[in-house]
């Protein structure tokens, strides 16, 4: 078993995209629908600025105010979870994976009412035909 499938609230998600193509396809559907992209962090790159080296490795930092206040409002400290991070990284073998917070574990760790769970899980499906 590997390391990320012993994480609990952890998603993973084998893409059949490069990391860059992965990253790319979330950013431009999330583009797509007004969802605002705080940051996106090119690990792999910035160890090789360092002189290191790693496999390819892209988060995507992403978040809608409309969605996210309203659970912040509720509980402050879900601002440790929000904005919503993707992670897409080529492991040893060659194989492209996604991860991120479930948002099921994220309502469940801050015991975020129901009527606003709604607000995190809208960005499962375009993580998913991301990585599709």
């Amino acid at each position: 078993m590997s390391t990320e499938a012993a994480i609990p609230g952890l998603v993973r998600l084998p893409s059949r995209h490069s990391v860059a193509a992965t990253i790319d396809r979330l950013e431009a559907s999330l583009k797509e629908r007004g969802i605002v992209v705080f940051a996106r962090i090119d690990f792999c790159g910035d160890a090789a600025r360092a002189g290191l080296h790693m496999r390819p490795e892209q988060m995507l930092i992403f978040g809608n105010p409309r969605a996210g206040t309203p659970l912040m409002l509720e509980v402050p400290a879900v601002g440790l979870d929000l904005p919503l991070k993707v992670l897409a990284w080529q492991d040893a073998d060659g194989k492209v994976w996604v991860a991120y917070n479930d948002p099921h574990y994220i309502v469940q760790r801050y015991a975020i009412t129901a009527s606003l769970a709604v607000n995190l899980a809208a960005a499962v499906p375009l993580i998913e035909s991301a990585a599709a």
